[in-house]
């Protein structure tokens, strides 16, 4: 994917992929990817990214277009309502929205927004769950380190 800029955090390093102003995708990227903002909404973005990183309490207000089903826009608009510091099980939020848990988990596998859309925040009746497709790995660490730095500690 071709990315509009990247940023560092003590987390990882995120890819920013830009669209006429708005963001469509933010993923975890190498580290050693390196592209600088190169305009005023680019660096205004990637300090509010860092703004979180440090402060959980920061708020992420980043233009976003959501590009997906309407299902899955369905799902990301459920968990961007999740507050900071909270989390909800993938049957709970199901219930929400009256559909499966699996299908929570299949949008949330999708989202393009990592953190504006925080789907870290939704964890599995008997554990932390999965994160970005995976059950282990560095993927569940980076979710258990989202979860640590607003407050929730998971086995």
């Amino acid at each position: 994917m071709d990315y509009s800029f990247t940023t560092k955090t003590p987390f990882a390093n995120f890819g920013v992929r830009m669209q006429d102003d708005m963001v469509v995708a933010l993923h975890y990227v190498d580290d050693k990817l390196s592209i600088a903002p190169s305009n005023p909404i680019d660096k205004t973005i990637a300090k509010q990214i860092q703004a979180y990183s440090h402060n959980s309490a920061a708020p992420l207000n980043l233009p976003i277009r959501l590009e997906g089903t309407p299902f899955q826009q369905k799902v990301w608009r459920a968990l961007q309502k999740i507050p900071v510091g909270k989390v909800l099980t993938y049957g709970a939020l199901a219930e929400r929205l009256s559909t499966s848990a699996r299908a929570v988990g299949n949008a949330c596998r999708r989202n393009p927004v990592l953190l504006v859309v925080p789907c870290h925040r939704v964890v599995a009746v008997s554990g932390i769950g999965g994160f970005a497709g995976q059950t282990g790995g560095k993927w569940v660490q980076m979710k258990r380190r989202l979860l640590a730095h607003e407050g929730i500690r998971y086995r």
